[in-house]
C-alpha cells in the first residue's frame, strides 16, 4: 500500500521514498522530455519556414522541414505532424498577410476561377498543400536518419 501523507492543502500525496512515487516521477520525466523534443522540432520548422517564406521560393519549406527532422526527429509520426503543423500555420499566416491588405481581391477571383464558394477555402487548400509538403519532407528526414543509422 502506498505511503500517503496529508498535504497542507488537504489532499493526500505520495511520499518521496515510495516506489510508486519514483515510477510516477520517471513517467512524468519521460513525457516531458518527449514533449520538449516534439515542440522543439515544431518550432524550429515553424521559424525556418517563416524566415524563408518571404525571400525564397515555395519549395524551400521542404528543406526547412527535412533538415531539422534529420537531426532531431525521433519518430516518423511525430516528425510528420511537426512538419505538417509548422508549415500549415506559417503558410496560413503568410497568405493572410498578403491577401488581407488588398481586401482579398485576388483570392476571391482565384476562388471563383476554381469554383470555390469562398476565398477562405482557397486559403485552407493552399495551407493544406504546404502542410503536406512539410510533413512529407520531415517524414523523409527522419526515415533517412533511421536508414543511415541501420547501415552503420
Amino acid at each position: 500500500m502506498p505511503n500517503l501523507f496529508r498535504h497542507p492543502t488537504g489532499h493526500f500525496r505520495l511520499q518521496n521514498g515510495d516506489l510508486a512515487y519514483g515510477v510516477l516521477k520517471q513517467v512524468q520525466h519521460d513525457i516531458i522530455v518527449k514533449l520538449k523534443n516534439n515542440i522543439m522540432l515544431f518550432f524550429i520548422i515553424l521559424i525556418l519556414t517563416f524566415g524563408s517564406g518571404y525571400f525564397l521560393p515555395w519549395w524551400v519549406v521542404a528543406i526547412a522541414a527535412f533538415l531539422p527532422a534529420l537531426f532531431i526527429g525521433k519518430t516518423p509520426a511525430k516528425s510528420f505532424w511537426s512538419g505538417f503543423g509548422g508549415v500549415f500555420i506559417v503558410w496560413t499566416i503568410l497568405a493572410l498577410f498578403k491577401t488581407v491588405p488588398n481586401d482579398n481581391m485576388l483570392a476571391k477571383h482565384v476562388a471563383t476561377l476554381f469554383q470555390l464558394p469562398n476565398w477562405i477555402f482557397l486559403l485552407l487548400i493552399t495551407s493544406l498543400i504546404g502542410g503536406i509538403v512539410g510533413g512529407m519532407s520531415a517524414l523523409s528526414g527522419v526515415l533517412l536518419k533511421r536508414a543511415l543509422a541501420k547501415t552503420e
